[in-house]
């Protein structure tokens, strides 16, 4: 099952202007009573609630999504988690998850403009698995971890780099708004598991092409370690890392410029395609 959250026309009587919806095809299907997929996360009874879902339909062509949980009690993320970033980046493969935090002013949507902020001019991409939790949990067993993750998304973890190593902690590289896009759809466990391929690509030259499953850490070990120190609840977000293949390791470096486009892709999830903007 695919779920999304849309951003609804004037006068559709929603007063949050959102929607989550099921996509059947290319068919969406309004999940009555839920402004968004976080918000149907917290209902115990989501999964069932959205498969007999029967509200207003919408095409899912020229569709205008929002990020598939706007605004997730928590975006932790991991760092050094593919062995070909570690080596780009000249680091040893940690014995433990290296942890920062996003906030949820940083998402975006699917296809959103990507803000490239005044003060940074080495902004650079980052393609990412996001885990979404589906069910609390507070030190779950790794074999019990799948059991949490409602399913998985596509996100691109945005990093100005002048700031994020301004310091030895990254959080002020990581979370400038209206930064990182997130969707376009929550697919569901029963339907992807890591593996696939993904890749990123800046005006259509590909820059990171790795599968899914090459992680130090899986999902289920992330959802483990994570849930020791803090309650995972629904709609929470692990990304789980990036490949090698940034634009900060390259000789010479390269970054995001304003025009250009910068499309990011998992088989079997879906892909995000942002254009960089300058912001105002």
């Amino acid at each position: 099952m695919r779920l999304l959250t849309l951003r609804l026309a004037e006068g559709t009587g929603n007063s949050k202007g959102t929607a989550a919806v099921r996509q059947d095809g290319d068919t969406l299907t309004e999940i009555d009573g839920f402004s968004d997929v976080g918000a149907l996360l917290k209902d115990s009874n989501w999964e069932s609630i959205a498969r007999a879902a029967n509200g207003a339909t919408h095409p899912l062509e020229g569709a205008d999504l929002e990020a598939v949980v706007p605004a997730p009690g928590k975006i932790i993320c991991v760092g050094h988690n593919y062995r070909n970033h570690i080596k780009e980046m000249g680091r040893e493969v940690p014995e433990h998850p290296t942890l920062f935090a996003k906030y949820a002013e940083s998402l975006i949507g699917p296809n959103d403009d990507l803000a490239l902020p005044q003060e940074s001019d080495a902004v650079d991409w980052e393609a990412e698995l996001a885990v979404v939790i589906g069910k609390t949990g507070r030190r779950i067993s790794e074999a019990d971890a799948k059991d949490h993750i409602a399913g998985y998304s596509v996100l691109n973890d945005i990093s100005m780099r002048d700031y994020q190593f301004r310091t030895v902690q990254w959080l002020q590289g990581k979370t400038w708004e209206n930064s990182t896009p997130f969707g376009p759809a929550l697919v569901t466990k029963d339907e992807f598991s890591a593996g696939p391929l993904m890749t990123s690509a800046v005006d259509g030259e590909i820059q990171q092409q790795t599968p899914t499953g090459d992680l130090v850490f899986t999902p289920e070990y992330l959802v483990s370690y994570i849930s020791t120190i803090i309650t995972l609840n629904p709609g929470d977000v692990i990304a789980t890392g990036t490949p090698g293949g940034v634009g900060h390791a390259q000789d010479p470096k390269r970054y995001l410029q304003e025009g250009q486009v910068l499309v990011t892709t998992v088989e079997g999830l879906g892909q995000l395609a942002n254009r960089a903007v300058k912001e105002a």
